[in-house]
Order: C-alpha cells, then structure tokens, then sequence
C-alpha cells in the first residue's frame, strides 16, 4: 500500500542541525501536514505518493533561519537616520518618527520585512515594538512563524498611552493569540533605561501567571551601564537580578557591555541571549562577548537588530559579521567556527526562542520550516564543506524555496502569499511622510530622498 505525503523534497544535500549535526550528502525529506514524518538518504521512496515533489537539484536543504532579535516594522525606517551615536539616534530621530507611527503604518513595514525575510531563508523571527497586533497580523498574513510583543516604556506609548494600557494591551495579545500555530506573544519591557523597577517586576509576574517568555535590551551600550549604575548603584544585569527578573523566562537582546561575574550570572540564572553583532557595529557599542557566552553555557541565538540600525534583516549576513568579528578581537581564527555560527541561527536560535523542541533543526517529529539554496552558483563553486559555504559565502540570494510550518510561502523564488509590489508601493509612501516629517522637526533640512 503507497504511504501519503503533502511533500516530499529530494535530490538535495540535507544539513540537520540535529544533536549529532547529521549531513545527508544526498537525501530527501517528507512532509505530511505541518511536520516532518521522514528523512533518508538516497532518492525519494518509490512508494510514497505525495501531492507536491520539489527537486533541490542538488542545492542545500536547511532549516529555516531564525532571526532572534527585530524591530520588523522598522524596515520603513532604513537608511533613514545612519552614522549616529546610539542614544542621538533614538532620541532626536527614532523616538520622534515613532510619535508617528499607527498600525496601518506597523503593518505594511512588518510586511516588507516579512518579504525581506523569506528571500533570504528566515522562516522565524522574534520582534519587539508598537502595534503588534498588527506585526502578529502581518506575519500570520506572511505565514511566517514569529514571537511578539509590544514594547513597554514609562512614557507614554503612541499605541496604548499610559503603562497600564500597555500591560492590558499585552494581556489582550497573550488571550487573542493564545492557540496559534504560527504567533506567540511574550512580554517585552524595552530596557532598564526607559522602563522604572515597578515595570519589570509588574512584567515579571505577568510572564509567570501567563507562562510566557520576557524580552528586553540588556546592557547594549557603554553609556546604558553608566546611567543605570549611577540612578540605582548596579549594572543592568545586576540590577534586573535585583528585581528577579535575571532565570529561564528571559531573553537579553545584546549583552555587550557584560563582565565576566556578569556572564557567570546570566549563566547560572539560565537567561538566553539574543547576539545582533552587525547593529552593534554600526551604532559602535562594542561586541558581545559571545565566545566567553559559549564557553560558560549560555545559550545564544543570533539577530539582525531592525533595519534602522543595521540596514537589512539577512542572517546570511549576519553569520559572516559574526564569525569574523570575533575572530578579530580574540586574535583567534578558529573562534566562532561555521559550524557554531549556522547552529546560532538555526538550532540554538530555536532554543534562545524556547521553540528548539518544534523547530531549528530537520527531524522527523518537528516541524517543517525548511529552505531550499540553490548552489549551483559562481560563488558557491566548489562546494567542499557546507558550513563554511553557508557562514561564508552565500549571501541569501539564492534562496528558492521556503516552507513554514508545512506551507509553501516561497516556490522558485516567487513569493506566494506577499504582494510584493503592493508592499513596496505602501511603504515608499510612508516613506515619503516620514522624511517630510523628520525635515520639519529638523531645520537643517539635510534629510533627502533619492
């Protein structure tokens, strides 16, 4: 009797990222429903009938990247304020633009994100700012996987006003999004420099009573850490330890300006840490020290940061930063190896996400969230060993085929559940709005548009 699949992917190299890091030189995967029911080497089996077969034509099968840390709506910020010092950038440009910022505006930049985001193999990604419903709404529209939440600050917020609206705006979040295959809701005080003791504690028992993870920038500039050592007499990190907000339920974006007894804490604490080292270049905070991370046991994932600070949301790119950055200041070329990079953004990502059960890695059992690469390109030729073409070489382009949770979302490079062109009209409109906005508030009118 022929046994049924939804899909069956063959004639492909197939990279697990399972516990042993398993390379099928030239395997297949099946598909039935949202999971994965069979990998194997060799051509698919001639008695298995399924209703769609895609032929990886010898390119690479990977799971889906994760993107650990965003700001997707911020897509409609890029190249909008560059060059700038950390808190200049957030507080004379940032800050103002998002006074004027509403859903339908969240929406169509979360959408051009999500697009962004798919052409280069990300297939999760975990998001921190305004409106979310709306970034929830865009990325279930996407069909992409993603963990949200509205950002919480003692000012007042362009979408809830007051604190308090933002805490029962986030209880609406957490019930309305409760049962979703695709969107989980966490609890996201934006940093210990915008968000007073009472917040994180108020956020901490809503994580606990919900059962949901808290995200927050920790310790991302030199500058934060001098501020928050002189208002309560600690660093962040031992500051939110303090509070008890430091265990498993919290996910530190950053975590630049960290000592070692600091890492040590983050360790035994069990936090999780979001590394974004391209954003981190560019507003010249420093780099984490991740290797060090590694070495006493956290788990970290890897994240573009929003396009405002970075200017893309391409983990192909982010993989390269990573692996070379620190290898330059460790004087160390065998640091942040390719193997452990492409494990930051697929497997250990998953697992900084609280997802490394369903999803990061190619296993029967776990969900399908996969992508196809195309290697039959100048640039990945010769194809000598996998991780180093990944980390090193490819650069997202050539992405083909994209499948999130059993559902084809990207088929020979055409999208197919993102107008594209739609998308980029809405945004360039909101664009232009933007940049009139900013040239009004900013008399040396220096801002431009090409």
């Amino acid at each position: 009797m022929e046994s049924q699949a939804d899909i069956i992917l063959h004639n492909g190299c197939i990279i697990t990222m399972n516990s042993k890091f398993d390379l099928i030189p030239m395997g297949y995967v099946v598909i039935k429903g949202e999971r994965i029911v069979e990998i194997g080497k060799g051509p698919a089996p001639a008695h298995m009938r399924c209703g769609k077969m895609i032929d990886a034509r010898g390119g690479f099968v990977i799971p889906g990247l994760i993107n650990c840390h965003t700001h997707a709506a911020m897509s409609y910020m890029r190249g909008l304020a560059d060059d700038l010092p950390l808190m200049k950038w957030l507080e004379d440009f940032i800050f103002p633009i998002e006074t004027k910022s509403n859903g339908d505006v969240i929406h169509w930049g979360t959408l051009l994100a999500c697009s962004e985001m798919i052409r280069s193999g990300v297939t999760t990604f975990c998001d921190m700012y305004l409106f979310e419903r709306e970034v929830a709404r865009a990325a279930k529209e996407a069909g992409m996987r993603a963990l949200v939440g509205e950002v919480l600050y003692d000012f007042d917020s362009p979408n809830y006003g007051p604190i308090e609206n933002g805490f029962r705006y986030t209880l609406d979040l957490i019930d309305e999004w409760k049962d979703d295959e695709l969107i989980s809701i966490a609890v996201e005080p934006h940093a210990t420099y915008t968000c007073s003791p009472g917040l994180f504690e108020k956020a901490m028992s809503v994580c606990e009573r919900c059962q949901t993870p808290m995200i927050t920038h920790l310790s991302e500039s030199a500058q934060e850490v001098e501020t928050i050592k002189s208002r309560y007499g600690k660093s962040p990190v031992f500051h939110l330890d303090s509070l008890g907000v430091l265990g498993p339920r919290l996910i530190a974006d950053h975590c630049v300006q960290v000592t070692e007894d600091e890492i040590d804490l983050l360790a035994e604490r069990g936090v999780r840490v979001a590394h974004n080292p391209e954003s981190n270049m560019k507003l010249a905070v420093g780099v984490a020290p991740v290797s060090d991370m590694l070495r006493r046991g956290l788990t970290v994932g890897l994240g573009t940061d929003g396009c405002a600070s970075n200017n893309n949301l391409n983990m192909f790119g982010e993989m390269d930063s990573a692996a070379k950055i620190h290898k330059v200041i460790s004087g160390d070329p065998t640091a942040m190896d390719a193997q452990t990079v492409f494990a930051m953004a697929t497997i250990r990502a998953a697992e900084t996400l609280g997802l490394g059960d369903t999803t990061g890695s190619l296993e029967p059992g776990k969900l399908a969230d996969m992508v196809i690469l195309d290697i039959n390109r100048p640039h990945l030729t010769p194809a000598y060993q996998p991780y180093s073409l990944l980390v090193y070489a490819a650069n997202g382009s050539e992405v083909t085929h994209s499948i999130i949770h059993g559902r084809i979302v990207m088929e020979d490079g055409r999208l197919t559940t993102i107008d594209e062109g739609r998308v980029m009209a809405k945004v360039r409109e909101i664009g232009s709005k933007s940049l009139d906005f900013l040239n009004n508030i900013n008399k040396k009118g220096f801002l431009k548009e090409l």
